[in-house]
């Protein structure tokens, strides 16, 4: 790919009205810019708003999950709609793109993904994202457009990730906007406004929690917000919202896969004697885990825990959580390799 590749999200709350109608005002504005960077980068768009458009068109909707998909199927089509015609003035073309989780989950489904996207570029089109609520089990889905906007860039190797919101940035405890996050630790997570809009299911939490990942993986990611002048723009040069700084990444594409798009299934706990062995590449054996949060399989995909309960690593099982329960602090008995362990 000669261009590099620019994800960007936008929620609910920030395309569309209080009421939950679509804000055309903030859609034209978004293919407006979109369109002055277009030649730039190979552009994906995630965007949120389909449930926050159908719902008005469901009798008594109190949003229980069956009312969430219908208003999906019914939302989807005029939110693309708006899109196309805004995108159209522009002379740019849209493409529609339902996810569900288990597309990321599968390597081989995920590799087609990218093959598609890659062919829409080629005809200098736009997909759009959304995951496809009308047919997602509530196991399988995707936290929220957060995490799908996350998950398609680091596995295509995105140079950039921008996270639109309805508020100006990441904002200290005077309402100021941090300007600047180098590293997204337990200080930088605990500024986040725990709160999250009537329209969306993010918050601050989610965005800064999958910038975390991101900005691990050598992605810049740039929280901003949309109703500021040139928002988009100026975010790509830094010049508004939070910017959360890449970090030095060299991992090869399949273990970025691992990290991003992986059904992840259990999780367990570790001691600070095996987290410091992970740092230094090594396998993780049973004798550093502490305990077992969450069940898993052999062959699944587990989170891995520090003593704090921050999550520092995913990594594939060579055996089963029950079988580690039953040999905690067993010597030489490898849980999962190294070349199946991703740091975050």
């Amino acid at each position: 790919m000669t261009k590099p590749i620019l994800v960007i999200k936008f929620g609910s709350a920030s395309i569309t009205h209080k009421n939950g109608d679509l804000d055309e005002t903030v859609l034209a504005d978004i293919a407006r810019q979109i369109a002055t960077i277009h030649n730039d980068y190979h552009i994906v768009m995630v965007s949120s708003g389909a449930v926050a458009a159908g719902k008005k068109y469901i009798n008594n909707y109190s949003a229980t999950i069956s009312e969430r998909k219908a208003a999906a199927a019914i939302g989807n089509p005029i939110l693309l709609n708006k899109y196309a015609r805004y995108f159209a003035e522009h002379g740019i073309f849209i493409a529609q793109s339902l996810c569900e989780r288990q597309h990321f989950s599968n390597r081989n489904q995920f590799l087609q993904l990218k093959k598609t996207y890659e062919e829409l570029w080629s005809s200098n089109i736009i997909p759009i994202a959304n995951e496809n609520d009308v047919v997602s089990s509530l196991e399988l889905k995707f936290s929220d457009n957060d995490e799908l906007a996350t998950l398609i860039a680091v596995g295509f190797g995105a140079s950039v990730l921008l996270f639109s919101t309805s508020v100006p940035g990441v904002l200290d405890a005077n309402g100021k906007v941090i300007a600047n996050i180098p590293i997204i630790d337990k200080q930088a997570l605990a500024l986040a406004n725990k709160e999250k809009s009537a329209l969306g299911l993010g918050g601050m939490i989610s965005k800064l929690t999958f910038a975390r990942l991101a900005t691990r993986m050598g992605i810049k990611v740039v929280i901003f917000g949309i109703r500021t002048e040139d928002g988009i723009l100026n975010a790509i040069k830094e010049q508004t919202g939070t910017v959360c700084h890449p970090q030095k990444c060299s991992i090869p594409a399949r273990k970025k896969w691992l990290a991003s798009g992986s059904l992840v299934t259990g999780s367990l706990r570790i001691d600070a004697g095996a987290y410091k062995a992970l740092q230094n590449g090594h396998s993780l054996l049973a004798v550093g885990v502490t305990s077992v949060i969450d069940k898993f399989e052999q062959g699944e995909v587990f989170e891995i825990l520090d003593e704090e309960n921050l999550i520092i690593a995913v990594g594939r099982s060579k055996i089963s959580s029950e079988e580690i329960a039953g040999n905690l602090k067993t010597q030489k008995l490898t849980i999962a390799n190294a070349d199946d362990i991703v740091l975050l």
